[in-house]
């Protein structure tokens, strides 16, 4: 009797000791599934704070849109701490505007680039509406560099947490697993949302948002092995009717009706449900990522106790956590270009600025890669590092895919008190006649009727070649001394102002090259014709009309242009210098008193932030004229507000337009900026000049100003350009003059 009960002792202890030391081998796996939600995905980021702090270890992340984001970089090694930090100084306006900075464009681009409101695409004699409103450039360059740790891993479940994120297939409507391949792109894939972000290409799939199919990827995680799911969803719920007032909210809805008829299972199967209280919130709620970062924390230390008892079942620790330094200096070893057909290897890799063998900032690689973005040459360029195999740096491979449209229609709209009203209508062609070539016309409607043609054929630091034709006029009420600043003429002896129309025909061709970067240098040859006329006085036999000027003028020009201004109207830093040389061969003479001369004059600018909001303008301006030709009507001309001004005319606040004649002039402008919230600016400023004949040779210009103006502004940034009133006052007028603009100048 004693042997069997002997026997079944010694089995229970063997049994229980195997089933002790198989719990104890049999590891709790920790899944973590993050919800997309656009901006209110930011509340991931308070609850990993919470799950950092009480220790859980996290086994395998899955994400959808934002969740996939945050969750890669969470995957990657950042601690919830750390992309506290990070999304805190994300400007999100810049990401989603797809703002590409000024400096990536060339000479020729910002000018094109500067005064339309809408850009269409036009094709096959049909204008279309784009794609989305953003390439998605800049989102693919700040997650690139986030995790460019990562640079050498293809497959995601090598990262510091096994990770895995949701797409959509737009062609088939069909859910995409992305785990393998590029960390970064492929959560911008994830991330692309309808109409915001262009769809991404990822092995000839066209990618969006997998929000539109599973936004919440539970039962996927849980096929990894996952014994206990945390989830944090931040997904919206259905809006009513006063909510539902613009078509991106009702858009939401109509993929809403899936989303949360989806969740309703997908809530019972996890295990530690995270609902952030967010619905003050929108997609679009970026300017308010504080607060909803503290809502994700609030949530989650609501669920506090549980979370905790879930770290004590877990007997390894959470993964160490790595400072992840930013990596600012490169090596690049090699450059390999793909994708391009029309376009060459070495038209990319001069577009980047830089060349294989090189050291160069990461900020260097970003600017280079959206010089090629800012050609709009290419509907996307996905630029990956990875480790050189033999030598140390990096291999960069940049993939283009050339855009199909040629056409575009754009529009824009102005008003000023000298134009006038006027809609502009753009037609603009790529390669007309060559791959790199552009032709545009601008047509202005309104007030006063004029066009701009160019013609461009850009050869970067080569010799570019330009034709440029345009016609400009207006009407103005002018001083008599303008029109004959001598006074010879007896009719006008006892007039102060009359109006003039002024007409003016200029036709160029040139060559550009580009040099250390930022230096254009341009040399040409422009015909002019010049017409100036009145219909306030008519003398002798002229029906009704006085005609002042009507001559046809033949010159050759050279230019040096620099320009780092970060933006055109409202600029925060960089540098502006704008040099021009003008020797007039022939004139038609209308007026009979022509001459060969010359004219020279120059800008120089500087801008820089005081504080983060608050900004100083600095420039110094100045002309003068070579020769003894006493035609005065190419003179140089100060007074009004305005920008883009055909020949020597130049604003000075305080006076009216065309007010202040000399053959040479010096000029200074201080202005101070302040954005006192989001794109509205008040500003002051003061300028003084001399103006005159001669000042340069009988010593005028060094002498006290003659003339002088201040101005106090508000401006108004919008998408139809700046929107700005401004009251000035000259202390030797002893009156003010007010000055408006709608828009951006052309």
């Amino acid at each position: 009797m004693k042997s069997p009960i002997v026997f079944l002792l010694l089995l229970f202890f063997v049994t229980s000791s195997a089933f002790s030391q198989a719990r104890t081998d049999d590891e709790v796996k920790v899944g973590l599934v993050l919800s997309g939600g656009g901006a209110k995905g930011l509340a991931h980021i308070g609850a990993l704070k919470v799950i950092d702090s009480l220790g859980i270890r996290i086994d395998y992340v899955a994400g959808t849109s934002m969740g996939a984001i945050v969750g890669a970089l969470y995957a990657s090694g950042y601690s919830g701490k750390a992309l506290d930090s990070i999304f805190r100084d994300v400007d999100f306006d810049k990401i989603i505007n797809d703002e590409l900075p000024r400096a990536s464009k060339t000479f020729y681009e910002r000018d094109n680039s500067e005064k339309y409101a809408i850009t269409l695409p036009f094709d096959n004699y049909k204008i279309n509406l784009p794609s989305a409103l953003s390439r998605g450039q800049n989102t693919l360059s700040l997650l690139s560099q986030l995790t460019l740790h990562t640079c050498d891993v293809d497959q995601f479940d090598q990262l510091d947490i096994p990770f895995f994120c949701v797409a959509t297939n737009v062609e088939t409507g069909e859910p995409v697993i992305l785990d393998k391949g590029s960390l970064p792109l492929s959560i911008a894939a994830s991330g692309a949302f309808p109409s915001l972000f262009q769809p991404v290409i990822i092995d000839d799939q066209v990618l969006i948002d997998g929000g539109v199919v599973n936004n919440y990827p539970i039962d996927e995680l849980k096929a990894k092995g996952m014994d206990v799911i945390i989830g944090v969803d931040v997904q919206d719920g259905l809006a009513d009717r006063d909510q539902l007032k613009s078509a991106l909210s009702i858009l939401l809805q109509i993929n809403n009706y899936r989303t949360i008829n989806d969740m309703k299972g997908k809530i019972e199967r996890t295990d530690i449900y995270i609902k952030p209280d967010i619905e003050d919130f929108t997609v679009m709620s970026f300017d308010d990522g504080n607060e909803i970062i503290s809502q994700g924390e609030i949530a989650a230390k609501k669920l506090a106790d549980t979370l905790s008892h879930l770290a004590k079942r877990q007997t390894k620790g959470p993964r160490i956590q790595k400072a992840i330094k930013s990596i600012d200096s490169l090596r690049i070893n090699s450059i390999i270009v793909s994708g391009t057909e029309k376009y060459t290897s070495s038209y990319v890799i001069g577009k980047l600025k830089f060349k294989a063998q090189s050291d160069i900032s990461y900020e260097d690689l970003v600017t280079g890669v959206n010089n090629l973005a800012a050609t709009n040459n290419f509907q996307s360029v996905i630029n990956r590092l990875k480790s050189s195999k033999y030598q140390k740096g990096y291999d960069l491979y940049i993939h283009v895919k050339e855009s199909q449209l040629k056409t575009y229609f754009r529009f824009g709209l102005h008003y000023d008190e000298l134009y006038k009203s006027a809609a502009l209508l753009n037609l603009t062609r790529k390669s007309v006649l060559f791959k790199n070539d552009i032709a545009t016309l601008d047509v202005g409607l309104g007030d006063n009727i004029r066009y701009n043609f160019e013609y461009f054929i850009d050869k970067g630091f080569y010799w570019s070649i330009g034709l440029k034709s345009r016609f400009n006029q207006f009407q103005k009420n002018v001083s008599s001394r303008l029109i004959d600043p001598y006074q010879a003429v007896q009719p006008f002896n006892s007039i102060n102002k009359f109006d003039v129309e002024l007409q003016d025909f200029t036709n160029q061709f040139y060559f550009q090259t580009l040099f250390r970067r930022d230096f254009a240098l341009i040399l040409g040859a422009e015909h002019k014709h010049l017409k100036i006329h009145s219909e306030t006085v008519a003398s002798g036999d002229d029906e009704g009309e006085t005609l002042f000027e009507n001559s046809n003028y033949l010159s050759v020009f050279g230019k040096l242009k620099l320009d780092t201004f970060d933006n055109k109207y409202f600029p925060n830093q960089g540098f502006y210098l704008d040099g021009d040389f003008h020797l007039y061969l022939y004139s038609s003479d209308f007026n009979s008193d022509f001459t060969e001369y010359s004219i020279a004059k120059g800008t120089f600018g500087y801008a820089k932030n005081i504080t983060k909001n608050f900004t100083g303008n600095i420039s110094v301006q100045g002309g003068f004229r070579i020769g003894e030709n006493e035609n005065p009507y190419l003179d140089f001309v100060l007074g009004g507000y305005g920008n883009d001004f055909i020949n020597n005319f130049e604003a000075f606040f305080g006076y009216d337009f065309m007010s202040i004649p000399g053959d040479s002039y010096i000029k200074g402008l201080v202005t101070f900026d302040y954005e006192i919230f989001k794109k509205n600016h008040i500003n002051v400023s003061a300028n003084f000049a001399n103006v005159g004949n001669d000042i340069f040779t009988n010593g005028e210009w060094v002498t006290a100003p003659n003339f002088s103006g201040y101005a106090l502004g508000y401006s108004l940034e919008t998408f139809i350009g700046p929107i700005e009133a401004k009251m000035t006052y000259s202390p030797e007028l002893k009156e003010s003059i007010w000055f408006f603009n709608v828009g951006f100048w052309f």
